[in-house]
């Protein structure tokens, strides 16, 4: 793992394959998670390299900050992608869930300027289901059991993935990963979208219940310059769940827009 410093904060992250021809594509994980999320695409099967994963502040190994729920949260988090962008020279940006919310501020608040986006499993409003905020304020092993039901965030995910999944919700804690979901039921960019003239991706996993295809259909829609993939046989994790399909679409996308 590699640190920039920033902000007064270290964020860390991995950096595969710096030989590669580019684009160097940055990957931001979602609520809860850690930069292993994206493994399968900064691994050698991965559709682009360079690739960078980011830990976002109090994820994995990076430094916490002491925010609020909601816009500050967000705010800081941006910054850490837009440090870690900029150490890495990234040309894409791509986050899922949180993440993608985490591209978007990064985008709208001019803090770095890609090449292009990718919203995996996302939306420009990411409500948070009041059941789940319940759960993240009175039992936390109870929440982990229920975003791991099927269709949540794997359709029929294998028992080793949801394992890996459920342990890195564990490692990041229970108020880091409240923070996060918190901060997302506050995000909400439908206004802005117009903004952002950077050619994107939306893909979504066909059985994604908690940022459903709808939310990438209307990507696509409304931003300027948008297209849309959806994967078949998953849910909210399709960059996990169906690494194969998920990276093609990705490189596909980028094939077409970054030769």
């Amino acid at each position: 793992m590699e640190t920039v410093t920033h902000d007064g904060r270290e964020t860390a992250y991995r950096l595969a394959r710096p030989e590669g021809p580019g684009p160097t594509t940055l990957y931001v994980h979602g609520s809860g998670g850690n930069h292993r999320l994206w493994a399968n695409q900064y691994g050698p099967d991965g559709p682009a390299h360079p690739a960078v994963a980011v830990d976002l502040s109090g994820h994995g190994e990076s430094e916490d900050i002491d925010t609020d729920p909601g816009p500050a949260t967000l705010s800081a988090y941006a910054a850490d992608v837009a440090a870690v962008a900029e150490a890495t020279d990234a040309a894409v940006l791509a986050g899922n869930s949180l993440g993608g919310a985490v591209v978007f501020r990064t985008l709208l608040d001019g803090l770095y300027e890609p090449d292009a986006a990718v919203f995996a499993g996302s939306g420009a409003k990411l409500g948070v289901h009041e059941r789940i905020r319940e759960l993240l304020r009175e039992d936390y092993r109870a929440v982990i059991e229920f975003l791991h039901e099927d269709s949540r965030l794997f359709y029929r995910g294998e028992e080793s993935v949801v394992e890996r999944s459920e342990s890195a919700m564990r490692e990041a804690g229970q108020a880091v990963t409240r923070r996060d979901y918190l901060s997302c039921h506050t995000f909400d960019v439908r206004g802005d979208l117009a903004a952002i003239e950077v050619p994107s991706l939306a893909v979504v996993g066909e059985h994604d219940n908690l940022t459903p295809p709808a939310y990438h259909e209307y990507l696509a829609e409304e931003l300027p310059d948008c297209e849309l993939a959806v994967v078949d046989d998953a849910a909210h994790l399709a960059m996990v769940e169906q690494p194969e399909s998920f990276n093609a679409s990705v490189a596909t996308f980028l094939d077409g827009r970054l030769e």
